[in-house]
């Protein structure tokens, strides 16, 4: 176990990596967020279609950012390893792959309706959830492709374009969903579907500012076909150790939404209440997602350079900062439940639930901040089976049975779901 304890150096190494990997996750959830956060000023109703159509959107999406990110060992190794034509193969196959799995995601996506109808959501909230989703398709192959720029530059650690499009693009975005939210500047309020289109529209824009912004540090390896890159045989290989990842996503995300499915059983109100809830523990969750995206990188370009201990040293350094910051948003959690549940909604009983929620949200990020840093060091060592299939026992041989005694056999309800 020594030769996990990290020095200073290597705290410091990977605090500066993981604060603007941490920031970019964060202000990629803010978008969602936001949205959430305006349109729960319309109804409760608007806020829990959002809630739902957002929570369809990424589930189908989920597993395609999965396999992207079989980038972070592929393209950190090859860094670390000074292999530029490596570089270069996997950001082009990164992007055709990111055009190949929007295919079956639009396609999902349009079956929105069908789908949350055949799941027993309330009545009142699918169709407009289902339109969220069909104005959200055109914005699919841009977050797949701004997702792909990402991991390319994260991996030889240029964070500052990344931050910069993050900060443009979130402005953006809330400008456009007080515009067409609210019907402002001449444009008629639109409420739930003016906020699916200020989101596809800042998806597009964020993915061009991207590539503009990074162009320094992508353009050398974009500006021609590498031979080679786009054979099928790597590809598929890229997909083999991607998938792990997409279904271990799919497995972890797929069980909460399948409790926000269940929350939808119960009643609109609960739907909405859970959503906040959730919806403040996956923004928090951003930040040991980026911690564990950040020791993804610095593992995998230790072990490019042949360096395990410092593979090592770097871990035990991503789990002491991951572990740090979750502890203190636990404390804020159980300390602020309903200052942070009125940031949502105005709506008593979506408030009164949602206070009740947040505290046990508080409670169990703690450790799911933990696998996700561990998950993140074990990827860039290209280990992607061991997190799948822990994931499939810890949710849903274990978890799902209990939140179904919990949730219906007792009188907890929505808390014990």
């Amino acid at each position: 176990m020594r030769s996990f304890i990290p020095n200073l150096d290597d705290l410091r190494r990977t605090v500066r990596l993981a604060a603007p990997v941490a920031f970019v996750q964060v202000g990629m959830m803010s978008m969602g967020m936001v949205d959430i956060i305006m349109v729960g000023h319309v109804s409760g109703a608007a806020l829990a279609a959002v809630a739902l159509g957002n929570l369809y959107f990424f589930g189908t999406v989920i597993f395609g950012m999965g396999v992207l990110m079989a980038l972070d060992p592929v393209i950190a190794q090859a860094v670390g390893a000074g292999d530029d034509l490596g570089v270069s193969r996997g950001l082009q196959r990164g992007l055709m792959l990111a055009v190949v799995l929007t295919i079956p995601a639009s396609a999902i996506m349009l079956t929105a309706g069908s789908v949350l109808h055949w799941l027993a959501q309330p009545r009142d909230v699918v169709p407009v959830a289902a339109l969220y989703d069909w104005i959200s398709i055109p914005g699919i192959l841009p977050f797949f492709a701004f997702l792909v720029l990402r991991q390319a530059l994260q991996a030889q650690h240029r964070m500052r374009p990344i931050v910069l499009t993050i900060i443009i693009s979130n402005l953006l975005n809330a400008a456009l969903d007080w515009v067409l939210i609210f019907g402002h500047l001449g444009f008629p309020a639109s409420g739930v579907a003016g906020s699916a289109w200020a989101t596809t529209l800042s998806r597009w824009f964020m993915a061009c500012v991207m590539l503009g912004a990074g162009w320094s540090s992508l353009g050398g390896y974009l500006q021609r076909i590498q031979p080679g890159a786009l054979d099928l045989a790597p590809l598929r290989r890229m997909v083999l150790l991607g998938a792990p990842i997409g279904i271990q996503l799919q497995i972890e995300y797929g069980a909460f939404a399948v409790i926000g499915l269940l929350m939808g059983w119960l009643g609109t109100e609960q739907l909405a209440g859970h959503q906040v809830a959730l919806n403040l523990a996956s923004f928090t969750f951003m930040v040991p997602l980026g911690i564990g995206a950040a020791a993804s990188v610095l593992v995998g370009n230790a072990i490019g350079r042949r360096d395990p201990e410092g593979a090592r040293r770097y871990a035990g350094a991503a789990l002491i900062c991951g572990a740090a910051f979750m502890v203190f948003s636990a404390i804020t959690f159980v300390a602020i439940p309903a200052r942070l549940a009125a940031l949502y909604t105005t709506q008593a009983a979506v408030l009164v639930l949602a206070a009740r929620l947040i505290p046990i949200a508080g409670v169990f990020q703690v450790f799911d901040g933990l696998q996700v840093v561990a998950g993140g060091i074990l990827r860039g060592a290209g280990d992607t089976r061991v997190p799948m299939v822990i994931n499939v026992v810890a949710f849903w041989i274990v978890m799902m049975p209990l939140c179904l005694f919990l949730g219906f056999r007792t009188s907890l309800g929505a808390v014990g779901l």
